[in-house]
């Protein structure tokens, strides 16, 4: 059922768009003009000034019940009423719109506010009378009558307070993937007195009864609840630190601000100083070191004697070669260059790893182009290597004599001892 108005759409003037009321003309017009000329409801909010999911459940309303719904008056309903309408929406887990809709309440916000004065007055449902507020001395009674009262009355109330609680501590532990502090414990059982309306030793006893909730006891709430916060004073230095932090782009840890405050004449503790930065979540950049790579793995082989003595030049060549393996890092990999190299020539490997294979490739390779390699002198490290008995039976069997530099002297060693690579 709709009436009949003119196709051409009226247009509102500006002032009309902060219109916060419509009468009932204005909602059959809306409905008709969506109804008949698919005005949608975000159209109609914008025309009217008006919230668009109100129009869009007026639009509903009227679709499910008829335009007569418009002239239903004020009605007083009873408190079993709005009780069965509370307990659809919190037990039930029904949409309030939808409950709204079924009931024909005029506004979706009746039920809202049915809700919010449910839980205000201790999960009780009142009819609150109208009019002016009571006397004093009537009001303080009420008031005594109210706390006394005050808390979840029947079972089924209290299995829902019990879960919501149990659900908050839950998630704040879940949060935290460790036992959440006293401080945050307080300030969420603080904030479940006052959705709930239920007492402290409810919410307490709640949490103490579950065994994998982290438990807190009646005195430890007050005492926590009563303590000052003990970085209050360190407000100051809180916020320099964080200006110098910033100033540095995040490079400077706690050792070094500690410096700069001190250099500035601000007397701190570097543990103070940590700490707050822990507080304010404030981690400098952290640089990796790079070890330098060392082949030596203690003595797993024959060690060979020294015979070069530092004497590292070669009247011709072939006389003395020199070897050892050097760590690169290129393009975020590590590139291992083991060469062979006298006064007149030099072969090298390049290898992902420092293996055994990259050495003795190395060898076939330098034994390719240098194949008469008697009286020849191999100098490197102490490098397991070098110690391998595969390397050393290869020397041995093409008539090379071995030569080892002393366990942590670089200055042994012909690649670091002054024999130049010229590529």
């Amino acid at each position: 059922m709709f009436i009949d108005m003119n196709p051409e759409i009226r247009t509102r003037i500006s002032g009309f768009l902060f219109m916060s009321k419509l009468s009932k003309q204005d909602k059959i017009d809306i409905y008709n003009n969506w109804k008949n000329y698919n005005i949608s409801a975000n159209q109609a909010a914008k025309e009217y000034g008006a919230n668009r999911a109100n129009l869009f459940y007026l639009i509903t309303l009227i679709e499910r019940h008829g335009i007569e719904i418009l002239d239903a008056g004020y009605t007083n309903y009873s408190v079993e009423f709005k009780e069965k309408a509370i307990r659809r929406v919190l037990f039930n887990h029904e949409a309030a719109d939808q409950v709204s809709l079924e009931l024909g309440l005029s506004s979706r916000g009746m039920i809202y506010n049915w809700i919010r004065k449910y839980k205000e007055d201790g999960h009780n449902v009142i009819n609150h009378k109208k009019g002016r507020p009571a006397h004093e001395g009537q009001r303080q009674t009420d008031s005594r009558a109210s706390k006394a009262n005050k808390g979840p009355q029947t079972e089924e109330l209290k299995t829902y307070c019990r879960e919501r609680i149990c659900k908050k501590i839950e998630r704040l532990s879940l949060t935290k993937n460790q036992r959440p502090a006293a401080q945050e414990i307080v300030s969420v059982v603080t904030q479940l007195r006052q959705e709930l309306h239920v007492t402290v030793s409810f919410v307490l006893d709640t949490i103490n009864s579950h065994p994998d909730l982290p438990h807190l006891s009646r005195s430890s709430y007050y005492y926590t609840l009563g303590k000052d916060d003990k970085d209050l004073k360190n407000e100051k230095i809180m916020k320099r630190i964080k200006e110098i932090f910033e100033e540095h782009k995040h490079r400077h840890g706690y050792r070094r601000i500690t410096a700069q405050l001190r250099r500035e004449g601000t007397i701190v503790n570097h543990k103070r100083v940590k700490r707050l930065m822990v507080k304010m979540h404030l981690y400098a950049i952290s640089i990796r070191r790079r070890f330098k790579y060392s082949s030596y793995k203690g003595t797993i082989g024959k060690i060979k004697p020294n015979l070069t003595k530092r004497h590292f030049a070669a009247i011709t060549p072939d006389r003395h070669w020199y070897s050892d393996i050097t760590e690169f890092h290129l393009n975020g990999e590590k590139l291992y260059l083991s060469p062979v190299m006298d006064g007149c020539s030099q072969d090298y490997t390049l290898s992902r790893h420092p293996v055994l294979k990259q050495v003795m490739d190395m060898l076939d390779q330098a034994c390719q182009k240098h194949p008469a390699l008697n009286g020849l002198i191999f100098h490197t490290d102490q490098g397991w290597q070098y110690q391998h008995a595969a390397f050393q039976a290869w020397l041995k069997n093409h008539g090379v004599s071995q030569s080892m530099s002393r366990k942590g002297n670089s200055l042994d060693d012909g690649l670091h001892g002054g024999l130049l690579w010229h590529s």
